[in-house]
């Protein structure tokens, strides 16, 4: 007799736990939300992040706080933060294309499908150096590079992330060796190039654009197969043309945005898919976008998922045949392209 009262008990208790998180997700959201930044203050992640968070705060109808979590490899330390805490939409991540390469590069233990991501869209690959840089073009650069191997010190944000991706593809495609330093998010990269504390910096035109107009860095091309006209600049040319075999792997396309843990309640992903798809509707936002050289995409769900996928088994395989990963794709059974 007792034990059938306590496995009615236990059944009663499974039963009221399954109707509160039910109801709970139909509710969602009634308190703040937390979106923790992987990348540093002021970059690119950042900066989408921050923009969109205020805009979805106003459709969902409480309170985004946006916060920064840097440090490990490719955005580890963040992902796993927020990976730990309950999954139930109130703690979303701030992510880039940059963070799939987090496994391979020794970070964390995870496939990039434990997220379910938003992605707000991406902007094109600028190479640059100091303002006052000996380096007036890029030929210069390589010139440097092969006369002294290893001596010409190039930043970006996270090792094995887009950026350093980029740097890697342009090494092997003319022949050279730099010095990769990497940072905390792309505003402190390119800060270093300002300062002089390295000598040239990969980042995308939406981070560097006030720079470059500002005249504290000068482009040395779009690492693009095509031209970009700056608007109070003048036209940045493409790289492309003077060295082929960059057309082998790039462009590599760029996906920012965010992402919810993926056993977060289908309810919760929905409401915050239609918040995501009315946010990208604002006037603000795309003028936003435009202002800010980044192209809107838009994916989310299934869509997203794959678009992740994808980028997981480029990067990983890409970076594992370049030499530069700790961890063989294999090992996460990442799929090659």
């Amino acid at each position: 007799m007792l034990k059938r009262i306590f496995l009615f008990t236990t059944l009663l208790a499974t039963l009221v736990a399954i109707s509160q998180t039910s109801h709970a997700a139909r509710k969602y959201p009634t308190r703040p939300i937390t979106n923790t930044v992987v990348w540093g203050a002021g970059g690119g992640t950042d900066a989408v992040n921050r923009m969109l968070m205020a805009e979805m705060s106003k459709i969902l109808g409480v309170r985004i706080n946006v916060t920064n979590k840097t440090g490990g490899v490719a955005g580890s330390i963040g992902m796993n933060q927020v990976l730990k805490k309950r999954a139930d939409g109130y703690n979303l991540v701030g992510i880039s294309s940059s963070n799939v390469t987090a496994a391979v590069n020794g970070g964390w233990r995870e496939r990039f499908n434990v997220w379910s991501p938003f992605i707000f869209g991406g902007s094109p690959e600028v190479i640059s150096v100091r303002a006052n840089s000996p380096y007036k073009t890029l030929d210069d650069l390589i010139k440097a590079a092969k006369a002294k191997p290893g001596s010409i010190k190039v930043s970006a944000s996270g090792a094995g992330g887009i950026h350093h991706l980029y740097l890697l593809e342009l090494a092997k495609a003319t022949g050279t060796k730099f010095q990769f330093i990497p940072y905390p998010g792309s505003a402190p990269s390119q800060n270093a190039a300002v300062t002089g504390e390295v000598d040239v910096v990969i980042t995308s035109m939406a981070e560097q654009a006030q720079l470059i107009k500002g005249k504290k860095i000068r482009p040395l091309g779009m690492l693009d197969p095509n031209d970009f006209n700056l608007k109070g600049y003048g036209e940045i040319k493409s790289t492309f043309p003077s060295y082929p075999s960059l057309n082998k792997n790039l462009p590599i396309p760029q996906a920012i945005g965010f992402a919810v843990n993926n056993k977060a309640p289908e309810a919760v992903k929905q409401k915050l898919a239609a918040a995501f798809e009315e946010a990208l509707t604002k006037p603000a936002v795309k003028k936003w976008a435009e202002d800010n050289f980044y192209v809107i995409t838009g994916e989310h769900g299934e869509e997203a998922r794959k678009e992740f996928d994808r980028f997981e088994s480029f990067f990983s395989w890409a970076l594992y045949d370049l030499g530069s990963t700790k961890e063989s794709p294999e090992k996460f059974s990442i799929a090659k392209p």
